[in-house]
């Protein structure tokens, strides 16, 4: 299947719902995506491909939609994976970091011995709005010492211009690329 024709077979499975979370929010709903097999493999496949052969070590992904795809893709180039979680959810120590979302605000955290100076790092989550939460994951792994390899994304919000709070972080790589009136 030509990359074309998968996007295009993600993206007729992604369903928008209006007013979502809040009034004039445009939800990208990728559940249906998740119940067909052969699509979830086909986003995973498009997510990981660029980092195949790149020698990464740790997959990173934040809580929680970033598991989903995290893991998967940590399997899929026979990596690790390390979760970026809320707050009080991690047991041991932790490092923290307060960020800005679409509609509020909140915090991330990461075990302080997760990751060591060296590792080579891929970020993973479900979307990429306004960067809030991917930056503060970047800042989290740029403590520990690890290199950020870079940044994949099922999809992308272009409007909301995300992808410019990660310059330095790395490539990035999104699957799904949406402008204001898609």
């Amino acid at each position: 299947m030509k990359t074309d024709n998968a996007v295009s077979k993600l993206a007729q499975l992604i369903y928008d719902v209006p007013d979502f979370p809040k009034p004039g929010v445009v939800y990208k709903d990728f559940t249906p995506m998740l119940a067909d097999p052969s699509a979830l493999a086909l986003a995973v496949e498009l997510m990981a491909n660029p980092y195949r052969g790149k020698g990464i070590d740790l997959v990173v992904g934040a809580e929680s939609r970033g598991f989903i795809f995290g893991i998967a893709i940590a399997q899929a180039l026979s990596a690790g994976f390390v979760p970026v979680r809320k707050p009080g959810k991690l047991p041991r120590e932790v490092h923290g970091v307060e960020y800005d979302l679409e509609y509020g605000s909140d915090r991330l955290e990461l075990h302080e011995d997760a990751l060591c100076k060296g590792n080579r790092v891929l970020l993973v989550d479900d979307l990429l709005a306004t960067g809030g939460t991917m930056r503060a994951s970047c800042q989290l792994v740029e403590r520990t010492g690890a290199e950020i390899y870079g940044i994949t994304v099922l999809i992308e919000l272009d409007f909301l211009n995300g992808r410019k709070l990660l310059d330095g972080y790395g490539d990035l790589h999104s699957v799904l690329r949406y402008e204001a009136n898609d």
